[in-house]
């Protein structure tokens, strides 16, 4: 069996690591196109690289030349502009191109649940999220229009050992390790799902190449469903302590903080269950093995495997002591 040629945009990140990881374990002949190797992540042994701006299609022509692949996955595509050159650049040159979009596109507030990929687009509070919106957009049209082969991915908050996955990162795993209180949005119950980088790549790689997945759309996420108060006291009995959490609207935190609103507001108040029959009807043997107990203790190791990893932020310290005080 010949192995698919395929370019990731990207390659060292949090979900496209584990991706490119079990790629090559499949056989995969991968080139990675970045600007350089990640500090947190180590380069992936038999993959091939290249070096190019993910935001600028120029330097991505130059860094592949003539290559054609099988399979095009861009990582690091944010903006309808990127995506529009992409359509340009790799037209007639893949037989899938592979864009990563986000769950945060879904509707906010929610309506439903579970999502589906046929939930409503609209996210009136986070930029970010309507720009994935007009990227799935420009792509669902060259699709319609000119057969451009897509693929679009919806992760939801997917997660390896170097994210911790709540605001204010490490600062809130020190504040409970110190015995301060710490702030969780709403009143700690609202539902989320968190997804292991090595999970979703099994889902993921299971898309690439598949002639069904070409003009669709999958979101991939777990089946580990929790509470934000859970996910919480997770983190904190990896970190070896008890938690002390203090309950505060997500608009009063957005208003105190205004760097977490959008993210807060337009995504991560509202319940997210996920649901992810469409994929596996295509990768019948995807199952999410990894629940956040096991992730959250690679994370607090990895974070207390050297003394740079463990950055407080004192701006978010004041802020989140002020929304303590005030609560």
């Amino acid at each position: 069996m010949t192995s698919l040629r395929a370019l990731f945009i990207g390659g060292n990140g949090i979900i496209s690591s584990s991706v490119s990881r079990l790629a090559i374990e499949r056989g995969f002949d991968l080139t990675l196109l970045n600007r350089g190797v990640s500090d947190a992540r180590p380069p992936i042994p038999g993959a091939k690289h290249v070096t190019g701006d993910a935001g600028d299609a120029k330097s991505i022509s130059e860094a592949i030349g003539s290559n054609d692949f099988d399979v095009v996955v861009n990582f690091r595509s944010f903006l309808p502009t990127q995506v529009r050159g992409d359509i340009d650049l790799f037209t007639g040159r893949t037989a899938q191109y592979v864009y990563i979009s986000s769950a945060s596109a879904y509707q906010k507030p929610v309506a439903r649940l579970p999502i589906t990929e046929s939930t409503p687009l609209k996210n009136p509070f986070w930029q970010y999220s309507r720009d994935k919106i007009a990227s799935e957009d420009a792509l669902v049209a060259a699709y319609r229009e000119a057969g451009f082969p897509a693929t679009i991915v919806r992760p939801s908050h997917t997660y390896d050992q170097t994210l911790i996955p709540i605001d204010g990162g490490w600062t809130i795993i020190d504040r409970m390790r110190r015995g301060l209180p710490v702030v969780v949005h709403g009143d700690g119950t609202s539902l989320w799902t968190l997804t292991h980088s090595r999970d979703f790549a099994k889902a993921f790689v299971g898309l690439l190449g598949h002639p069904a997945a070409v003009g669709d759309t999958f979101q991939i996420t777990s089946d580990d469903v929790m509470p934000w108060d859970a996910i919480y006291r997770i983190l904190a009995h990896a970190a070896g302590v008890e938690p002390t959490l203090v309950h505060v609207a997500s608009e009063t935190i957005a208003r105190e903080i205004p760097e977490w609103g959008p993210g807060l507001v337009g995504d991560k108040a509202h319940s997210v269950v996920f649901d992810n029959s469409k994929v596996k009807s295509l990768v019948p043997d995807y199952v999410a093995t990894i629940p956040f107990a096991q992730g959250a203790r690679e994370i607090i190791d990895w974070y207390d495997g050297a003394e740079s990893r463990r950055v407080v932020d004192a701006k978010v310290n004041a802020s989140l002591d002020a929304l303590v005080k005030r609560a």
